[in-house]
């Protein structure tokens, strides 16, 4: 009888940690404060470029969305000293002959990369010598645009984006809304659109081409209704994970769209929680802050105990999106810009660099007592500082 000797080997399996999930913190910056009965710093929106950021602001003038012309800010590296607020003439206001104003709201700016131009687009607006906002000639309002180069530190005069002439294109607004540059450098700029000022909202997705200077309208995608209240506008547009996200302003509630393309979109639903509550954010915009691992929103809701907040528009919450159900992860929200008695639902959301993204909103001092409640008028920059670098960049 033979002896057979088995040996047996075991291998060491090394047993990896799982990778700690995708989180941030918050650094929160008061740029600067002012509220002398005349005018708010309104409308902060930030973009970064080659050296520092860039941010534009506009003067409230006290009277419902009447604009001065549009200024803007400037920063070496994310910690640097503030330049600004200045105005160049090119982005001034135009009095017109009649006594009309011609100016423009709304801005959102962002960097090309191809082109290594930042544009800053957003909408017309004629003004009465009131400060009232006119919709008296056909096309009154309608996406314009400005170019600024750092080389040469100039900015070009605003100029319009040319649309089909359809009348559906006679009211067409990139409004306080979030656009994107694809690899190739083309351009897609959400657009709500309308008959006129008065006619319900729709919102569809312009493709766009810029050669550095001008930029050109190619085509739009589907076009989303919505027959409640004003419709659906003040779109903003993200792409993550091979998708594309919009989140739409309505009067009742917010909606929030997909697309594999970024022009052909899905029924927009409403916004809600995990849990199926509403998300109870209305009648206001919402952001996106876009990262390589996670895809998170902005946006002011209701049930925060703040219902001294004409549209509950403060505090300034942050959550995560589960991108394939289309809510929000309740137990991911955060506060960013917390609430002093004044609101703040006119804010931006924007890519800084692999380490942070920030989002800006100044304190509108509309109400009676937001002084009271310790509320400066001041304009902020939230500095989301990710757990993880933001690579590739959005």
């Amino acid at each position: 009888m033979k002896a057979v000797l088995c040996v047996l080997a075991i291998s060491a399996v090394q047993i990896l940690p799982a990778a700690e999930p995708l989180d941030f913190t918050m650094k929160l910056e008061t740029v600067m404060k002012h509220d002398d009965g005349q005018f708010l710093w309104f409308h902060p929106r930030a973009a970064a470029m080659p050296g520092g950021v860039m941010m534009t602001i506009q003067k409230h003038l006290k009277v419902s969305d009447y604009y001065s012309g549009l200024h803007f800010m400037t920063r070496q590296g994310v910690d640097g000293a503030w330049t600004g607020p200045l105005l160049t003439p090119e982005l001034d206001w135009l009095k017109q002959p009649d006594g009309v104003t011609l100016s423009v709201a709304d801005v959102t700016p962002g960097w090309h990369e191809k082109a290594g131009k930042l544009i800053a687009i957003g909408a017309r607006v004629r003004y009465s010598p009131a400060g009232k906002q006119l919709d008296d000639v056909k096309r009154a309002h309608q996406t314009v645009y400005a170019v600024y180069d750092p080389k040469t530190s100039k900015w070009t005069p605003w100029r319009i984006l040319e649309l089909p002439e359809g009348e559906e294109f006679n009211f067409a607004r990139n409004a306080c809304a979030q656009w994107l540059v694809k690899p190739d450098g083309t351009l897609l700029v959400p657009l709500y659109i309308g008959k006129s000022a008065k006619d319900r909202f729709s919102t569809t997705v312009a493709e766009c081409c810029f050669d550095g200077d001008k930029l050109t309208f190619v085509k739009n995608g589907s076009v989303l209704r919505l027959d409640v209240a004003r419709g659906l506008y003040e779109p903003s547009l993200t792409a993550f994970g091979g998708r594309y996200y919009l989140t739409l302003r309505n009067d009742v509630r917010g909606y929030v769209s997909v697309s594999d393309d970024g022009l052909q979109f899905a029924e927009p639903k409403p916004w809600t929680f995990d849990d199926g509550t509403e998300l109870g954010s209305y009648n206001t915009q919402q952001h996106w802050l876009t990262h390589s691992d996670g895809l998170f929103l902005v946006y002011t809701r209701r049930g925060a105990n703040n219902d001294h907040i004409v549209r509950h528009r403060a505090p300034l919450f942050m959550a995560r999106v589960d991108t394939d159900k289309l809510h929000i992860i309740r137990s991911s929200e955060k506060v960013v810009v917390p609430e002093r008695g004044a609101e703040m639902g006119n804010f931006g959301a924007s890519f800084i660099n692999a380490n942070e993204s920030w989002v800006t909103v100044s304190e509108g001092m509309f109400m009676k007592d937001s002084a009271k409640r310790g509320a400066e008028g001041a304009t902020f920059v939230a500095r989301i500082l990710w757990s993880k670098p933001n690579t590739p960049a959005p």
